[in-house]
């Protein structure tokens, strides 16, 4: 039996609220009048980011520039809207192209080279290829947060079933019409979650791996939101499914009374996304480009991620919020696919993905 639910497209990251920006009508930053210095810089980004006010007032009495902020679309769609814009770039800088779209974006030399200084453990995150061989990298992580199977341990508990800890249980008859995941052509985390499957089962094994899955009731919809605060049975509404695609960081938002978490997230499911920042070639104010992306790497920006954008810093050494530190515990070994093989593959995986998800 096969579920899928159309819903209005939601935009979701790592249970983020659409951010409040100023989204101009031109295409790019306004050029300054016979040759004056820029005094704005233009941000393009995806519709999840949220700065605190006090920061951005910070960034713009520290840089001098104005900061406007444009957002177009989640990751995918960013991404697509900078490739097509690259030769009258949308802004300056761009922030929120992830992982699984990133090196499309390199291949169209959307971004110019510039070496950020890395904060502690930022290392670990950068994209593979960028910057190699000596030359300076085009993109600047700025946060990280991985996509995995989450379950509702209460509801568990309640019908005394143990609750599933692999991708392999989700085929499993015993969890038949528990599991509702965002879909791959429509959500970003639903992407990863398809990605999760090709690097666990193979380029040559997954797509069995799906067909079981929409055999065993799997419920499809369009965004992370309607999956989570629609039908799971932890979520805002009157779900009633306990297993649900979400993030590692998704067990610090339902705290019980007693001050325990009511969901776990499934470690050994997860795919990482990572966001970076990029000075856009083309830029009108590259020089004020490149003061936002190292703000963006600032201790301030960095310990605010957690708590406006639901997301881990790169900066290892910010000290997290008490309910993250406890209960967003992120995986050690992430499911991995190589950017490269992911740029080549990507529409002919969806288009598999979207013929078994129709049968």
């Amino acid at each position: 039996m096969r579920s899928v639910r159309v819903c209005v497209p939601l935009v979701a990251l790592a249970l983020a609220a659409t951010a409040c920006s100023t989204i101009g009508e031109s295409s790019g930053s306004e050029e300054p009048e016979d040759g004056a210095t820029p005094t704005e810089v233009v941000l393009v980004t995806h519709e999840s980011f949220v700065l605190p006010k006090k920061l951005v007032k910070q960034f713009e009495e520290e840089s001098g520039f104005d900061l406007e902020v444009r957002a177009a679309g989640d990751a995918g769609v960013l991404t697509n809207k900078l490739v097509l814009t690259q030769d009258n770039p949308l802004g300056d800088v761009a922030f929120g192209v992830d992982n699984t779209f990133a090196s499309r974006a390199l291949a169209e030399g959307v971004f110019a080279p510039y070496d950020a200084t890395l904060p502690e453990g930022a290392e670990q995150y950068l994209l593979p290829g960028d910057g190699e061989d000596g030359e300076a990298r085009a993109l600047t992580p700025v946060d990280n947060a991985s996509v995995c199977v989450n379950v509702d341990d209460t509801w568990f508990a309640e019908q005394d079933l143990a609750a599933p800890t692999s991708l392999d249980d989700l085929v499993d008859p015993a969890y038949e019409g528990l599991f509702v995941t965002p879909g791959a052509a429509t959500s970003s985390p639903g992407m990863a979650f398809l990605l999760a499957t090709i690097g666990a089962y193979g380029e040559d094994g997954w797509q069995d791996y799906w067909s079981e899955l929409m055999d065993n009731d799997t419920l499809l919809t369009d965004g992370w939101s309607d999956a989570y605060q629609v039908d799971f049975t932890q979520g805002g509404g009157k779900g009633d499914r306990p297993i649900v695609l979400s993030y590692d960081s998704s067990p610090a938002f339902t705290i019980a009374d007693d001050g325990t978490s009511t969901t776990s997230a499934l470690l050994d499911t997860c795919f990482r996304q990572v966001e970076y920042a990029g000075v856009l070639e083309g830029a009108a104010n590259p020089a004020g480009a490149e003061a936002l992306v190292d703000f963006l790497l600032s201790p301030d920006v960095q310990a605010a991620l957690p708590e406006s954008m639901y997301v881990f810093p790169v900066d290892a050494s910010v000290e997290l919020p008490a309910e993250w530190a406890e209960f967003a515990e992120q995986p050690t070994e992430p499911i991995t696919v190589d950017p490269e093989a992911i740029a080549e593959g990507r529409d002919d995986w969806l288009r598999d993905w979207s013929d078994i998800t129709s049968r």
